[in-house]
């Protein structure tokens, strides 16, 4: 099995600045620098072509899956997360590690320009050395795309359910578009959070911007609505409109007792009224 030669390390390791200053070069003209600092792209080449230096010279052979690779593997996931969070995508991270293999291989040219044999089989551990760790990076990318993704999800989750204090002890929260599995648990955890934070004795669940009601939305707001009982609360559900109401009664769908209304300001004025407080017009 062919192996990097002393020779070839030797050459690496004696010609680091020029191989830094052609990758950059390499970097910059194919788009891969994008939103990066130069600061930051001058730290990250040199780190990483000094692990790859002492991952060699150290022995560790070829097999980056080894505990001698360990440092290098790290610096990779490191990297492919900081690109994620940039918004580069998966061809740009990997070209971060690809755009060394020209230097490396006009390097290696030069260095074995005698031996055509030598020179052919150096290019090809170097090249399967990079693409190993290109393969590494790729797959850390999508895993730390896919964890932005989800963080965003449940961020755009959390802003499209505010919950909203109408008035002392009551709490409202309107309900825009579909309402899922994944939504609910983020509904309840939300809404259960502000009881326990503000003491509100009502919460008014407002579902006028629900476009369909059906079984399994009914069931998700029966959940919501025994979970703020359990706390202690009393739960209105607001802007149950017509054809609504007619979907419910269709489906025999049975809300256990709940109270509705047609609109928020019929649910808070119920809310008020349950609180002992009126509303009255000023003379």
């Amino acid at each position: 099995m062919a192996t990097l030669q002393s020779g070839t390390i030797e050459a690496i390791k004696k010609n680091q600045a020029p191989l830094l200053a052609q990758w950059t070069a390499n970097l910059e003209a194919s788009g891969a620098t994008r939103n990066l600092k130069d600061q930051d792209l001058k730290q990250q080449t040199t780190d990483f072509l000094q692990l790859i230096v002492s991952g060699l010279n150290d022995g560790n052979g070829l097999n980056v899956a080894s505990a001698g690779w360990d440092d290098i593997r790290l610096f990779l996931e490191k990297l492919s997360r900081s690109r994620a969070l940039l918004g580069h995508d998966s061809s740009q991270t990997a070209n971060f590690i690809l755009s060394l293999k020209g230097p490396l291989f006009a390097l290696l040219q030069n260095h074995y320009q005698d031996s055509p044999a030598q020179l052919a089989e150096q290019v090809w551990e170097i090249s399967e050395l990079l693409d190993t760790l290109g393969m590494h990076t790729i797959r850390t990318f999508q895993k730390s795309r896919e964890e932005v993704i989800k963080r965003q999800q449940e961020e755009l989750l959390e802003l499209s359910t505010p919950v909203v204090k109408l008035w002392d002890g009551v709490l409202a929260l309107p309900m825009i578009g579909t309402l899922d599995s994944q939504r609910t648990q983020v509904v309840m955890e939300s809404l259960l959070q502000r009881i326990v934070e503000t003491g509100s004795e009502i919460a008014i669940i407002d579902i006028t911007g629900v476009p369909t009601v059906d079984t399994l939305v009914a069931q998700h707001l029966l959940k919501t609505v025994t979970a703020i009982r359990l706390m202690g609360a009393d739960c209105i559900i607001s802007g149950v409109r017509p054809q609504i109401a007619q979907t419910i009664v269709h489906l025999g769908l049975d809300l256990q007792g709940v109270v509705t209304k047609a609109n928020l300001a019929d649910a808070l004025k119920l809310a008020l009224t349950r609180l002992g407080m009126t509303i009255s017009k000023a003379n």
